[in-house]
């Protein structure tokens, strides 16, 4: 591979690193054979009998934006299907597929009017059915985005909520009487996600409805038994079409409190209050997030989904504030809640810095049991990985060059790849899309961008096109125009381009898919960090039941560092720096942001 100019410095201006192995190693020299070639059954075959789960690779689409095959400007599943084999050979074993139901479109898609169809802007039933058909043949499974916090205010169940406070469904959603002299106020003060109060008031039945997040999506109240039966059974629906099972939306909101008293007003260490992007004062949400009822629901949605032949699987969407919280949603020892909550705290903590890294991924490989991580760096409502390369993430008071930004991408995902959790990228991560907000309010489409602009532009940054040509609308759609423009990226950052050099994040990507799938310490490997206290550089083993063993090590500085494995015959296998081929001796300059994973001969 070609190595950057950026990198073409081999004196150690920094602090050097030092990594020690010999401890961990012992004196074994015992020599490896070669990684077996990708020609068994791959990790996430149907004929595969591990728990496919705990070593897949799981790539999120948002299907407005993946691939038009119509023509009509916005992404449908007929052009997933046409992008499995592309998918197949990146080494994706799993599709997650954001929100593909019929819905009114207020939220894209997480508004949800019918739970057991296809929205006619995606597709058809048919065309879901032979996605699910055709990606099985790919070795892919399907797994689906369930919104159950809430519905559109459009579902039929909502539509016959509100016509009556004696309508056999006005339980269903949760209304409660108003407050003050003409009972015209909001009963609390709890909040929307999307700002300002979280009730609306129905004037019909002269009571409000709860919203965690917009109007349009009224909560669903899960202390009515018949809520959770008609869930289930929609569960039931898909599982039984064959899909590997759900990310759960928003899961933790699920439940508010019984009393309904107001949240609790945060405050700094001086007393001070603040308020978000709406203007609004942050409140705690203790009162709508978190509630314990919240996992004796997974637990039995749990036992449904463990019924089903095919180890599927529960992710949830999982927001929490410490490592026991995360370890609350598995169930801890009884793994009986979710199979994996999402890890935000390692891939969101959007900032360069080596000893963050380590302290959140070491949490999560050591403080969970035998539970299985799952990391999460970005998605449709995060900003993308090239958030890393910005001045503030970088400490070093400019932003990254275009080749460093790639260089920071690649070590940021082979942090991903190589660690025990299961990887989970989004669609365009391996070209580095980047994250290209609108310019002007004018031009927002996401709702919380027009409210919030411009201190919130929105999330339409993090949902452009897939890049897949230098050509018109980037491969993604013949339209005139699409649903969100084309980032001025696409010439130079796209699938065409990118396939085949050796030197690119889509090559990356690929050969850290391939290592994963081949290396046995990788696959399925026990993690262990090595020289805790270096600030710049992080370390860490995979070691494998066999006894074979990988190293990687990775440079979160600008600058190069060197380091000493204490550990003579290592092989490469793989590195975005020429230099970095040849170890026999032990030690090594990593340049910037350097790259390294070798094994123990």
């Amino acid at each position: 591979m070609k190595i950057f100019a950026v990198k073409r410095r081999s004196i150690c201006r920094g602090i050097c690193a030092a990594v020690t192995l010999l401890a961990f190693f012992g004196a074994s020299t015992r020599a490896q054979d070669e990684p077996a070639k990708k020609t068994g059954v791959k990790i996430g075959s149907t004929n595969n009998p591990e728990i496919w789960w705990k070593h897949a690779v799981i790539y999120e689409i948002y299907p407005r934006s993946f691939q038009d095959s119509n023509g009509d400007g916005t992404g449908d599943l007929n052009g997933i299907t046409e992008r499995l084999g592309y998918l197949h050979d990146l080494g994706v074993d799993t599709i997650w597929i954001a929100p593909m139901f019929p819905s009114p479109q207020v939220d894209f898609g997480y508004d949800i009017s019918d739970y057991e169809a296809v929205d006619p802007q995606y597709g058809t039933m048919a065309d879901m059915d032979r996605l699910i058909a055709e990606a099985k043949k790919h070795d892919i499974r399907v797994m689906l985005d369930m919104v159950l916090n809430h519905t559109s205010d459009k579902h039929a169940w909502f539509e016959e909520s509100k016509s009556s406070k004696t309508n056999p469904k006005r339980d269903w959603y949760v209304w409660k009487d108003g407050v003050g002299p003409n009972k015209m106020d909001p009963p609390n003060n709890w909040q929307s996600v999307f700002g300002h109060s979280a009730w609306k008031y129905d004037p019909a039945t002269k009571q409000f409805y709860y919203h965690k997040f917009y109007a349009e999506q009224p909560d669903l109240n899960w202390r009515n038994p018949e809520v959770e039966k008609a869930i289930f059974s929609m569960l039931r629906f898909w599982l039984d079409k064959g899909v590997a099972g759900f990310r759960l939306d928003a899961i933790p909101t699920l439940f508010e409190a019984e009393d309904m008293k107001d949240e609790t007003v945060v405050k700094d260490a001086n007393g001070q209050t603040s308020t978000n992007a709406y203007g609004d004062i942050v409140l705690n949400e203790t009162q709508t997030s978190g509630r314990p009822e919240v996992q004796d629901v997974l637990r039995r949605m749990r036992k449904l989904v463990d019924s089903y032949p095919g180890n599927r699987v529960l992710v949830g969407e999982t927001y929490v504030a410490t490592i026991g919280d995360l370890d609350k949603l598995y169930g801890g020892d009884k793994h009986d809640v979710l199979h994996m909550p999402m890890d935000f705290k390692v891939g969101m903590l959007n900032h360069l810095d080596a000893a963050g890294f380590r302290k959140n991924v070491n949490e999560a490989e050591t403080m969970l049991g035998t539970n299985q991580p799952l990391f999460v760096f970005d998605n449709h409502d995060n900003p993308r990985m090239d958030r890393y390369c910005k001045a503030d993430a970088m400490d070093t008071g400019k932003d990254a060059t275009p080749e460093e930004c790639v260089t920071i991408q690649k070590m940021l995902s082979t942090l991903l790849f190589t660690s025990k959790a299961t990887a989970l990228m989004y669609y365009g991560d391996e070209i580095g899309m980047s994250t290209t907000p609108p310019a002007r309010k004018e031009d927002v489409k996401d709702p919380i961008g027009i409210l919030g602009w411009p201190k919130e532009k929105g999330r339409d940054g993090d949902r452009t096109p897939m890049q897949w040509t230098p050509g018109k609308n980037a491969g993604f759609s013949t339209a005139e125009t699409t649903w969100l423009p084309i980032p001025p990226s696409y010439k130079e950052v796209n699938v065409e381009v990118e396939k085949g050099k050796p030197d690119s994040l889509l090559t990356w990507y690929t050969e850290l898919t391939e290592l994963r799938l081949k290396n046995a310490a990788v696959h399925a490997g026990s993690m262990m960090m090595l020289d805790a206290e270096n600030s710049k550089v992080l370390s860490y083993v995979r070691k494998g039941a066999d006894g074979r063993s990988v190293v990687v090590v990775l440079n979160f500085t600008g600058e190069p560092q060197t380091v000493k494995l204490g550990v003579a015959n290592v092989s490469t296998l793989m590195t975005d720096a020429e230099a970095l081929k040849s170890t026999s001796s032990g030690t090594m300059t990593l340049p910037p942001y350097g790259s390294w994973v070798g094994e123990v001969k």
